[in-house]
């Protein structure tokens, strides 16, 4: 069977021609590879260059990998995050013409992490909060659009900085299965595994020695099921109001945007006697600052970045003259909006040399530097500006953070 790539881009097949697929993948010269953190993976695994990419190759039985291929590409429609299908690879054979694995080829997730490889100091415990925070609401945004994972753990899912949290991304979806809607049942089983998987993962770095001494490993496995079920209810349950009392409406719609989560539709009825009114989010999307920031300046970030960014955008406006909210006359926010971009964040990020930024995106530097500018204001006890913070954020910061990658101060 002759070699065969099946790509989502035309560009891809040419560029992916020239890794060495007559070689198993544990044996690939280094010269094709990238030395980046990996997780533990039942495949394996590398990372490879491939024209200006860098990829994940993992090799596995053809129909897995065609399967997972096109779960990725659903959950990529859906807007769910997870890493990018690029590829499968099969017809593959060796030098005495032995047949080969087929692989699944992925792009690499930039600025992510593997889980073990945030534990290569010792993880405080409030960092560990919100790597569970950010796993539970990659959950629920998994069910909610109807996919059920079937093997939730840390080592199916890479960690990107967001705005002193974390996001959570699928990187495996070989066990999944996408579904109109769950049930009830189906997102109890995918929980019970995650609490499994995550207390066992969890024990594993404890007998290594890599776990803080005061996380109780089953304890933190049935914490993700807690903040699983928090966020859940939140977002679907049924509010009963008094009839008249509207505006509880809007703000349980307010306390969802708050959360992350857009309604994209609601259901609104009356009782028999017209008394109460009763309220049902009936679709509910993630990732509102998300949508919200790339409406008006055109920056593609992660949820909690776009808040902060949206944030300081506002306060910004609110400093220009041609700010007037219902004046017709007024500067339109899409254009006060592109001119923060221009005037604010884009000298800010490259106000920072590149040798130092590391693997941070420009929004988790921007948010980096107002924290910083925060700091400084709070000790100096009056705004130092954002020019000051750079400078200072420059030669004191992050010299010292390229040096300890261990986050955020808590």
């Amino acid at each position: 069977m002759a070699l065969q790539i099946s790509a989502t881009n035309p560009e891809h097949p040419a560029l992916l021609l020239e890794l060495p697929w007559g070689t198993p993948l544990e044996e690939w010269p280094e010269e094709y590879l990238v030395p980046l953190p990996r997780g533990i993976s039942r495949h394996v695994v590398r990372y490879a260059r491939a024209g200006e990419e860098t990829v994940a190759v993992k090799e596995l039985a053809e129909r897995p990998a065609l399967r997972e291929y096109e779960l990725l590409r659903d959950l990529d429609r859906l807007g769910i995050p997870a890493v990018d299908a690029l590829a499968v690879v099969t017809g593959r054979t060796g030098g005495a013409g032995e047949p080969l694995e087929p692989v699944l080829i992925t792009r690499h997730l930039g600025g992510s992490m593997p889980y073990r490889s945030m534990f290569e100091t010792t993880m405080r415990p409030a960092t560990m909060h919100r790597l569970m925070d950010a796993l539970a609401v990659l959950l629920v945004r998994l069910h909610l659009a109807g996919f059920a994972w079937g093997d939730c753990s840390l080592s199916n899912t890479l960690f990107r900085r967001d705005a002193g949290a974390f996001a959570a991304y699928l990187v495996d979806a070989e066990t999944g299965e996408l579904h109109r809607r769950l049930s009830d049942g189906q997102r109890e089983y995918d929980l019970d595994l995650a609490r499994v998987n995550i207390s066992g993962e969890l024990l594993d770095l404890e007998a290594s020695g890599a776990l803080h001494p005061s996380v109780d490993p089953v304890g933190f496995g049935a914490e993700i099921c807690a903040r699983y079920r928090g966020l859940w209810q939140e977002l679907t349950r049924t509010s009963v109001y008094p009839a008249g009392k509207y505006h509880y409406i809007e703000r349980r719609i307010r306390r969802l945007n708050d959360l992350g989560f857009d309604v994209a539709e609601m259901q609104i009825e009356s009782s028999p006697t017209g008394d109460t009114v009763t309220f049902v989010p009936k679709v509910v999307d993630a990732g509102h600052h998300q949508r919200q920031l790339l409406r008006l300046t055109g920056l593609d970030t992660e949820e909690n970045q776009a808040r902060r960014l949206l944030t300081d955008l506002e306060s910004w406006m609110a400093t220009q003259e041609d700010y007037a909210p219902g004046d017709p006359h007024a500067a339109r926010p899409e254009v006060l909006a592109h001119r923060w971009v221009r005037e604010v964040f884009r000298p800010t990020v490259r106000a920072v040399p590149r040798e130092l930024r590391g693997d941070m995106d420009p929004a988790e530097l921007y948010h980096q530097v107002l924290e910083h500018r925060w700091y400084l204001s709070e000790r100096a006890q009056h705004d130092i500006g954002l020019d000051t913070a750079v400078r200072d954020y420059v030669d004191n910061i992050l010299p010292t953070a390229r040096r300890a990658p261990e986050p955020a101060r808590d």
